[in-house]
Parts: structure tokens; C-alpha cells; sequence
């Protein structure tokens, strides 16, 4: 389903705290820009989902003044009138150059700029500004440093609001992954033969039903299919879920109103009474990991502690290979969950990058080892999603203590 346009998180009444944040930080500006989409950071901060842009803008804030977007001639009706500050406008690429040296010359000599960049490129998903764009804007004097910190605090971080939105996401999507569980027994008892695409079209129907929308429909994995961690059902390959199949649910999904954020869990389930000792072993591993983690948040929290994403992967990482099984958790611990199921905030990973964000109060995130034994026809993998209150890390939704009975 279509994710509808989310209001813009930098509204008018916003941009005080912004560049008070700018002045704290020893900035001069965020600069924000896009061309064609290709940062879509900076299409969410000024809420420009569905506005038909096809030419480079870009949108300064400073830290004293008046907000300015730069858009060309033609789409000065497509920049919306409820972004705050004045417009300038452009029409060849000379006067381009012209308005962005004026507006980046109005700063003080060697002005830091932040933009959505990172160096070398060390967390890909703030690396949004291609580098010929960097480089002209370095050739006005600036000095272009990392809008990271910015980019988690002000886009980032839940309101009331929208953790409100996530505990009704995930309760919807709970009881989802029980009634699919529910119906694959139901099936069995029935002599029925189900398919991974049959139990995921359910799904999809349960979130409709419940009001929800995604932008991927569920994982739905049977046996070697859940020791691929990205694995997607097809009907091009048809796969019967049989009494004696380990059964994996990843499903993912929000609500409808603009400011929506994601819920995202995974369970793994047996189909029969008694599972076998290899998977119940891997599964004890992974949700003792899963609960490592957790388990240093909250012991930070208590201590008055600001752990970085990096530091919980490691907790987790560590714990799964001193059971062995090491090489076998392939993907980093966790990752940020927004508007998007996949955010811009600090995800738990020292394994694909080593994120060195903080996780700091308004953030949610998801914890979620994996161990991944396709080989032996086996990938147990247990998630749960994780709001940082002031009041200590919150996990709303029930965490999976021993593998589901199917039967």
C-alpha cells in the first residue's frame, strides 16, 4: 500500500528550537537538498512527499534568520506554502550558482554547514548528498560537517503521538502473527495444505482488516527458507508448510495518519508438539541475546548512561558467539523505525557499520539477532521493537519466551 504524505516535521513553529539546536551544536545552517529523490532525509524534513519536484532545491536554515528555499522557476507552486521562510528562485544553472553563493556567502567565513553527509561514508544512511553537490558547496568557503545529531533529534524521536500510533501497530500486528500461527494448525488438524504465500496473503488481509498499511507484505519462512534473512515468498516457488516445518513470521506495518510509525516484529514457530533440540537450542540462544540487549539498555538507563548504537550490538554479538555461533548472525542487532520501518535515527550495528549515534530519549528502534543455519534447514531470528521514554526503555508488545506450538 501507498504510504500517505506525512506532515512536514520542521514546521513554522519549529524552527526556534531548530536553530537554538544550531547554536548549541556551533553550527551556521543545515542546508538541506534533493534532486530527484535522492534524499529523502531532506524530502521528510520539509514534508515534500508527493509534491512533484524534478529540479534541484535546497532549504536553508540558519542559525539566526530567516529560512530560504531555492527551487527553480518552474516549481515554485510545487514547494508548499506552509514551509516557513522566503523563496528564491533559479532558472539556468548560472543563476543557480549565483543564489546559492549569495545565500552561503550571507554566512560568516568558513560557516559550518551541515547536510546530509557522512564521512567516508561510514553510515550509508546519512550519506544522502552525492559529491559533486558537496563539492560545490565547499567551493563557497563553507566547511560541510555531518547533519547526523540534527537529523536524530528533530526527525527522529516519537511525540506522544506516534508512540501512541506504534502501540497500536504492533497490537494490531501481534494479533495478526497469532491468528496466522492459529491457522496453520488449524489447517493441519484439517488436513489442509497451506503455502508461505497462502499464510502471507492472510496476513495482508489482517492488516487491511485492522487498518493498516506497509510497504512490503510479511516474511513468511519455512525450514532453510528461514535461515535466509531477507527471504521473500513467491508464488514462482510454492512452498507447503507440512506438520514437522519450523515456521519464521517477520511482519511489519502502521497506520494511516500522516505522522504514523512503524511496528515491527519476528517470531518463529514449530509445527508439532515437541521441536527438535537443534532448533530449540538456536532459539534459546537468540532470545537470550535479544534479552542481553535489552537488558544493557535498561541497566543504562538506571545508571544514567547514554549507550551508542554499536555498544548494543556488541552486547549481542558477543553473546551469540560465545555459544558458537558467531558466523552465523550475519545482519546488525537492530535498526531505527519511523515513518519509515527502516529510520534515519541510530540503528544497533557494529557488524555492518559501526554506528556511533547515540540512543537518546524519543528514539525507537528494533532489537533483533538471528542465527542462520540454512544448511542445516534452520534460521530462528526474534525481534522486538524498543522505545526510549524518559522514564527507561519500553518494550510494548509480548516478547517471545520459548518457540510457538503449532499444532
Amino acid at each position: 500500500m501507498a504510504s500517505p504524505t506525512p506532515a512536514a516535521p520542521i514546521p513554522a513553529a519549529g524552527l526556534p528550537a531548530l536553530q537554538r539546536a544550531l547554536a548549541e551544536a556551533k553550527l551556521d545552517a543545515w542546508l538541506l537538498y534533493d534532486f530527484h529523490g535522492q534524499n529523502p532525509t531532506a524530502v521528510s524534513a520539509v514534508g515534500l512527499e508527493g509534491h512533484m519536484l524534478t529540479r534541484r532545491w535546497f532549504y536553508l536554515v540558519p542559525a539566526a534568520g530567516e529560512a530560504v528555499a531555492l527551487v527553480h522557476a518552474i516549481e515554485l507552486g510545487s514547494f508548499p506554502p506552509e514551509i516557513p521562510g522566503r523563496r528564491e528562485k533559479y532558472a539556468s544553472w548560472a543563476s543557480l550558482l549565483d543564489a546559492l553563493g549569495r545565500l552561503l556567502g550571507a554566512l560568516r567565513p568558513g560557516a559550518r554547514v551541515a547536510m546530509e553527509y557522512f564521512p567516508k561514508g561510514a553510515i550509508p544512511y546519512l550519506s544522502r548528498v552525492d559529491a559533486g553537490t558537496l563539492e560545490l558547496v565547499r567551493t563557497f568557503g563553507v566547511e560541510v560537517v555531518s547533519s547526523a545529531e540534527l537529523v536524530q533529534r528533530f526527525l527522529c524521536r516519537w511525540d506522544a503521538a506516534q508512540v501512541e500510533s506504534h502501540r497500536r501497530a504492533l497490537a494490531a500486528i501481534d494479533a495478526a502473527k497469532d491468528a496466522a500461527f492459529a491457522r496453520i494448525g488449524e489447517a493441519h488438524r484439517a488436513g489442509e495444505t497451506l503455502l508461505e504465500t497462502d499464510v502471507q496473503a492472510f496476513l495482508m488481509e489482517r492488516f487491511a482488516a485492522a487498518g493498516l498499511e506497509t510497504d512490503h507484505p510479511p516474511i513468511v519462512a519455512v525450514n532453510a527458507h528461514a535461515g535466509d534473512p531477507h527471504y521473500e515468498p513467491s508464488e514462482r516457488t510454492p512452498t507447503p508448510i507440512r506438520p514437522g516445518d519450523l515456521v519464521l513470521i517477520d511482519l511489519w506495518a502502521r497506520g494511516t495518519g500522516p505522522r504514523d510509525v512503524y511496528a515491527d516484529i519476528t517470531w518463529v514457530g514449530y509445527c508439532g508438539e515437541r521441536p527438535p533440540e537443534r532448533l530449540e537450542r538456536i532459539f534459546r540462544v537468540t532470545a537470550d541475546a535479544r534479552d542481553a540487549g535489552l537488558a544493557a539498555l535498561e541497566r543504562a538507563h538506571r545508571e544514567g548512561k547514554t549507550l551508542q548504537g554499536w555498544e548494543v550490538d556488541r552486547v549481542v554479538r558477543d553473546h551469540i558467539a560465545a555459544q558458537g555461533f558467531g558466523e552465523k548472525f550475519v545482519h546488525r542487532t537492530g535498526h531505527s523505525i519511523g515513518l519509515s520501518v527502516h529510520g534515519d535515527g541510530a540503528n544497533l550495528d557494529d557488524l555492518e557499520t559501526h554506528d556511533t549515534r547515540p540512543l537518546v530519549p524519543g528514539l525507537g528502534f528494533s532489537i533483533e539477532p538471528g542465527i542462520y543455519l540454512p544448511e542445516e534447514g534452520l534460521g530462528v531470528r526474534s525481534e522486538i521493537d524498543v522505545f526510549l521514554a524518559d522514564d527507561g526503555p519500553k518494550v510494548f508488545s509480548k516478547i517471545q519466551r520459548e518457540l510457538v506450538r503449532i499444532r
